[in-house]
């Protein structure tokens, strides 16, 4: 069995680094034409030097303006079959440490900005009769995780909205499905790291080597991990498959559904 997507076209955003990077190796490796979008414009650049036939877009999905950047940016190479929405986790702090700006900034980037980024191209997508939508969101949507009340609260809207819509287009060929990653060695997890070790004042690197054995395999997630499942969801292998929340995370997550 070998994923295909020749003749398509994915859009990552936060495509960059991280999961997304991973994301876009994998999709690319399948076939498919990849558009990667992130801030930093000179590493997109040089990020997609290494990705064969692929694209960069520079947009800011936390606000309106670099939103409408990015969807003109993308809409000038190809309108994307594929749509992997992806954005930075919001700063782990506890509740009472949360301030409004935070909370509204997070609310544009971690949900609005996806909402929006696929509300555009879903009309071609119903079209087309082929659509496929991937949320890269957390583990946290099925288990909540402490000093994490930004990311907790955001993830779970993004996933109630896109659990509806993935019922609304279901019927139109477009599928809709979360991966949830747990503990992932990537840039995101380094201010855990960092926030952890303030708070209890211990070294960065036994705060990691503490949060790997926290996890049933006794390591870290990496992107390579991750990347395949996405091309897997992309593809027409999965075609029925819809709805759906996966885990990725070394069986840290015990919630049973």
């Amino acid at each position: 069995m070998r994923i295909q997507l020749q003749g398509r076209t994915a859009l990552v955003l936060g495509g960059t680094r991280g999961l997304g990077w991973g994301c876009a190796r994998a999709l690319a490796e399948a076939g498919a034409r990849v558009i990667v979008n992130g801030r930093d414009a000179a590493h997109g650049q040089a990020a997609v030097a290494d990705l064969p036939g692929g694209a960069f877009v520079a947009g800011d999905i936390g606000d309106e303006a670099g939103r409408a950047a990015l969807i003109a940016g993308v809409d000038a190479i190809d309108a994307p079959d594929i749509i992997v929405t992806n954005a930075g986790g919001p700063p782990a702090a506890p509740f009472e440490e949360t301030e409004l700006a935070q909370w509204r900034q997070g609310y544009e980037t971690n949900l609005i900005g996806p909402l929006e980024i696929v509300r555009h191209w879903l009309p071609r997508m119903r079209a087309q009769h082929f659509g496929r939508i991937v949320n890269i969101t957390s583990f946290v949507v099925k288990e909540l995780y402490p000093n994490m009340a930004l990311s907790n609260s955001l993830r779970v809207g993004l996933t109630g909205a896109m659990g509806s819509l993935a019922r609304e287009v279901a019927a139109s060929g477009i599928t809709v499905n979360g991966m949830l990653p747990g503990l992932m060695d990537t840039g995101a997890l380094q201010r855990v790291f960092r926030d952890r070790s303030q708070r209890q004042g211990i070294p960065e690197d036994q705060v990691k080597a503490q949060m790997a054995q926290s996890v049933p395999m006794g390591r870290l997630g990496t992107a390579d991990d991750f990347g395949p499942l996405c091309a897997f969801l992309a593809s027409d292998l999965a075609a029925y498959i819809t709805g759906q929340n996966i885990c990725i995370d070394g069986g840290l997550t015990r919630s049973t559904i």
